[in-house]
């Protein structure tokens, strides 16, 4: 039987109970009173519409005005979904179960709840949570999953492609007009400034520094972002690319998302800097020895 590499610092099941924590966090976070007033629809569903395809805006309306019209009636479900869907998660009996309808759950809120993650719109920076928190939640769900047959596997290797696609088109749309000058950059961080704290002075300070540094400033950040993505693919970088994608996903959170925004009271999740560190922990620990055994030629498989 296969197990995992002593040197693998996240199992499947380490990485179960890191996303039934989260999920269980995000039920917790979604049974707040804000949410149960029209503000959720009106302040945090809404605004994930704006400037993008009909396709995505017209749906994305539509969720937006039913839990408006009933925001007690609609809030209550998805609090207690997502509650549920942590603790299954958490109990091993159930987390094959809590993984697959995390899946299906996360799908549904990362179109209608976080518009593709704003990635339809073409305005879409890894800096403010694109491609979407919810996404993420599935990637970790599917990396987590295990078959009945074989529950000692160690962390699917495919996580390392999907690693280089997330880095590189995190690069790919920085790149974009709209987000291609220190100014953009600027903008979002200061977007996201708490209104008080040293957080805010910090924000306050990186924002203006990002300013003057101009196009140098995005130049850096794009190569970071492909360096990142494209070193995780040999075993020689890969683990530089993987704490490389750690701090700067702590940087996203901290400065770029505000910290999740958790103390607001209308925070719906962390949001995805933390997940992206998870992330980071798992694809640090996949080994040349276990795409081996993946491949069926350890003996011992």
């Amino acid at each position: 039987m296969v197990r995992s590499s002593p040197h693998t610092l996240l199992t499947r099941r380490g990485l179960q109970i890191v996303l039934g924590l989260i999920w269980l966090l995000d039920g917790i976070l979604q049974f707040q009173p804000y949410m149960f007033t029209r503000a959720f629809a009106e302040q945090v569903i809404v605004p994930v519409g704006q400037g993008q395809p009909a396709f995505v805006a017209v749906p994305v309306d539509w969720a937006a005005s039913l839990i408006a019209a009933h925001p007690i009636a609609w809030n209550i479900p998805f609090a207690t979904v997502q509650a549920l869907l942590g603790i299954s998660i958490l109990v091993p009996r159930t987390a094959r179960f809590g993984l697959a309808a995390s899946v299906v759950w996360g799908a549904f809120v990362w179109f209608l709840g976080e518009g593709l993650g704003g990635l339809a719109s073409g305005h879409a920076s890894l800096l403010d949570g694109a491609p979407g928190a919810a996404l993420l939640y599935c990637v970790l769900a599917l990396a987590a999953w295990t078959p009945r047959s074989r529950p000692h596997l160690p962390l699917p290797t495919w996580l390392l492609p999907v690693w280089t696609v997330f880095w590189l088109g995190g690069a790919i749309f920085q790149a974009l007009p709209g987000q291609n000058s220190g100014a953009d950059i600027a903008a979002i961080i200061s977007g996201s400034e708490p209104t008080a704290g040293l957080l805010a002075h910090l924000d306050s300070a990186l924002a203006a520094w990002v300013g003057q540094q101009g196009m140098g400033a995005v130049v850096a950040l794009v190569a970071l972002e492909a360096l990142i993505g494209i070193g995780i693919l040999h075993r020689v970088t890969r683990r530089y690319a993987a704490v490389a994608g750690f701090v700067l996903a702590v940087g996203i959170w901290v400065f770029g998302e505000t910290a999740g925004a958790l103390t607001t009271g209308t925070a719906t999740d962390p949001n995805s800097g933390p997940i992206i560190a998870v992330m980071a922990v798992a694809v640090f620990g996949i080994q040349e020895s276990v795409r081996r055994s993946l491949a069926g030629k350890d003996p011992k498989a």
